[in-house]
């Protein structure tokens, strides 16, 4: 079974930070398996062989480019022809914390939780992105 992930790399966020995306940049992507999956976290994105995978889940007939797709209706993508560190990298995504946020009070204030405070973690950004490439 397919494998969804999202995965951030230190290096990439502090590059994007430095050429104006902003800080929080994720890679969204479909692996074959979970051997597979850690290769390529191993093996690295873009250049960079830092990345931690935040967050996966088993999918079932979900490619990787319809998850990109679903995704970049939500979120912003970055064109990997604009900038030449991504190697033409697709599904690297530019995330505001404002959407997350909302995603989220939406869901506490659904369930009936306290919705007053809460602090913002890159596991609920992948969990985010995750939710809305499986819509």
């Amino acid at each position: 079974m397919a494998i969804l992930y999202a995965a951030r790399s230190a290096a990439m966020t502090k590059w994007a930070s430095d050429v104006g995306l902003g800080k929080v940049l994720y890679k969204v992507g479909v692996a074959d398996d979970a051997e597979s999956l850690a290769e390529q976290a191993k093996a690295g994105w873009c250049g960079s062989a830092d990345w931690t995978v935040m967050a996966k889940t088993e999918v079932d007939g979900l490619t990787e480019d319809e998850a990109i797709e679903r995704l970049a209706a939500r979120e912003k993508m970055v064109d990997p022809a604009l900038y030449p560190r991504l190697k033409g990298q697709k599904g690297l995504f530019k995330v505001k914390t404002a959407n997350v946020e909302n995603h989220i009070l939406v869901a506490k204030a659904l369930k009936g939780e306290d919705t007053a405070s809460f602090k913002l973690k890159p596991a609920d950004i992948a969990a985010y992105l995750l939710h809305n490439a499986k819509r």
